[in-house]
């Protein structure tokens, strides 16, 4: 009987120690969890500011005004080597003119 009772506490201490480990990685994880959702919604944030950057420094009005200080100005018909092309670029330029 007192074998037995030896037994049972050492498998109790075991039990205990194991759990303790546990309960340690348990949290350990967690953490890193936390940490790398966080590292989530900040790499989230940034994607929203650089796609909000990215809107107004893509924005027509802005490009021609830096277009038209560096002298450059609509394509011509030489600059393509079909007439296919320039009707669509008329074409477009057509369109957005509002005509």
């Amino acid at each position: 009987m007192r074998l037995l009772n030896v037994a049972a506490f050492f498998f109790a201490v075991a039990s205990a120690l194991l759990l303790y480990a546990l309960n340690y990685d348990t949290r350990r994880l967690e953490a890193e969890l936390q940490a790398k959702e966080r590292q989530a919604d900040r790499a989230r944030s940034d994607i929203a500011v650089l796609k909000a950057e990215r809107s107004t420094l893509a924005r027509p009005d802005r490009i021609d005004e830096l277009a038209r200080r560096l002298g450059l100005g609509p394509p011509r018909a030489e600059q393509f080597q079909h007439g296919r092309e320039v009707s669509e670029l008329s074409e477009r330029q057509g369109s957005a003119n509002g005509r």
